[in-house]
């Protein structure tokens, strides 16, 4: 069973990690545009810096693909869980989406198909979550709108939600009934994935200290 739980382990983080540098916004700058979506703005490859650049349309498409990989990522790694770990699993197959989740976020961030530089990650998660909980996904989307309705600062809204996600996700298994071991590991995965998109949001915490992050709306600004 140990030997089987590694396995699992090793081939979803793979599929994880390798979906997640599939990075939609890069692509579409690159077949649309001939250009390298990560040489404006922030610098990176994720949707809010393809809206600022390109438009609406780019943006939405970035959107679509970055949120359609974590979806598939998240199923295949329950289909993986499940296939190797048997009648009698260690752990729910669930938790193998989260595991799948964490990866397909670090493959967003570090991509190896495009030396490792990609986006922060938030759509990413955001997918983990719709596939997994919707009804955590629907109360994080109000936060996060509630949020950029007053400020107009989607940094600001992204961080809240990575530092909720966890907390959110834990009372939503814990309201299910989840045994206690897919509690502990669904939660690790949670935690782990809402402190490396904070992190990866280190730049952005600096500028909202400053008071120099970007507001929605805002004439663009190179390196930001």
């Amino acid at each position: 069973m140990t030997i089987q739980f590694v396995i699992a382990c090793g081939l979803t983080a793979l599929e994880g990690y390798l979906l997640g540098s599939l990075l939609f916004g890069l692509v579409i700058s690159k077949l649309f545009y001939h250009d390298d979506v990560r040489l404006h703005g922030s610098g990176n490859a994720g949707m809010t810096n393809v809206l600022r650049t390109y438009g609406k349309l780019p943006a939405l498409l970035t959107t679509v693909g970055d949120v359609g990989k974590s979806f598939v990522a998240v199923h295949l790694g329950q289909l993986i869980f499940s296939s190797l770990m048997g009648a009698e699993p260690l752990v729910d197959p669930i938790c193998g989406a989260y595991l799948a989740a964490i990866f397909c976020v670090i493959g967003h961030s570090r991509p190896v198909f495009f030396g490792f530089r990609g986006g922060k990650g938030v759509l990413v998660g955001a997918g983990a979550a719709l596939a997994t909980e919707p009804w955590v996904c629907l109360a994080l989307l109000v936060v996060f709108l509630i949020e950029f309705a007053i400020t107009h600062i989607v940094s600001l809204g992204s961080i809240i939600i990575a530092v909720l996600y966890p907390v959110v996700t834990l009372c939503y298994w814990a309201w299910k009934g989840t045994d206690v071991v897919s509690l502990a590991f669904i939660t690790v995965c949670c935690a782990l994935m809402g402190i490396y998109v904070v992190w990866l949001h280190r730049s952005n915490i600096q500028r909202l200290k400053n008071g120099t992050e970007y507001r929605f709306g805002e004439k663009k600004r190179e390196n930001q």
